[in-house]
């Protein structure tokens, strides 16, 4: 059970991305390239070319717009950019904050040298790479990589498990060796009893953080949308 607790504080952070606890109406079917020139948004529904002035390329061809075309091609672009760092930003933020938790418990449960703390610091430098291959942090801006997100989420899940399995048998070993210096009574018992402990510490921070994730998971989609009805209404008018 602690494993599995484990497992959904650490995979909840990444949600937006891999889609697996909240699921929104829009699945995203383009890549988006940020970049101080242009935003490209390009993919399944074609390639799209914009510049903070309202320019529009389309699969290739320049359109000539209107002054209200030209607007909703600035505020769509505008929106891009505010967007997409938000969503890399909060995610990477919610990954630092379960680490930050989960490492609390174990030197309150465990101790400050236990070797789960190692265990947890290298899942999440593992999770934040796995971050980067769907939001690329380049010198010069960010990329969306939307093929990315499913290889993410099993990558992520398969980090998770392994990072889980270890942390779950050093606990076991490191409190089986408290119990033991400690002598008296039943050391198997005293071992239960620590890692029930720590099993209730790790459901209470989930408890903590559980309405913060989904919230964040909806915010996500609700951008989403909004950024797909702009795509849609922008190359409808150029239509």
């Amino acid at each position: 059970m602690m494993r599995k607790t484990l497992l959904a504080v650490v995979l909840s952070v990444t949600t937006f991305a891999a889609n697996a606890e909240y699921k929104c109406s829009v699945n995203p079917r383009d890549d988006v390239v940020l970049s101080p020139q242009t935003v490209q948004v390009k993919g399944e529904n074609g390639n799209l070319v914009l510049t903070p002035d309202g320019n529009v390329m389309f699969n290739g061809k320049q359109y000539s717009l209107s002054a209200a075309q030209r607007e909703q091609a600035k505020d769509y672009q505008s929106e891009l950019r505010t967007a997409l760092p938000w969503i890399d930003d909060g995610a990477r933020s919610r990954v630092e904050k379960g680490r930050i938790a989960l490492d609390k418990i174990i030197v309150k449960e465990v101790g400050e040298s236990s070797s789960m703390r190692g265990r947890l610091t290298k899942l999440d430098a593992q999770l934040k790479d796995q971050m980067n291959k769907i939001i690329e942090r380049r010198s010069d801006g960010l990329t969306f990589h939307y093929k990315a997100i499913d290889e993410v989420q099993a990558n992520g899940q398969q980090l998770v498990n392994q990072a889980m399995g270890g942390i779950l048998q050093d606990s076991i070993n490191e409190m089986g060796a408290k119990a033991v210096l400690k002598g008296g009574g039943n050391p198997l018992q005293s071992v239960l009893g620590n890692l029930g402990g720590l099993q209730t510490a790790i459901q209470n921070e989930w408890k903590n953080q559980e309405a913060d994730f989904q919230q964040f998971g909806k915010d996500v989609c609700s951008r989403v949308v909004s950024l797909e009805e702009s795509r849609k209404a922008l190359v409808s008018g150029l239509k």
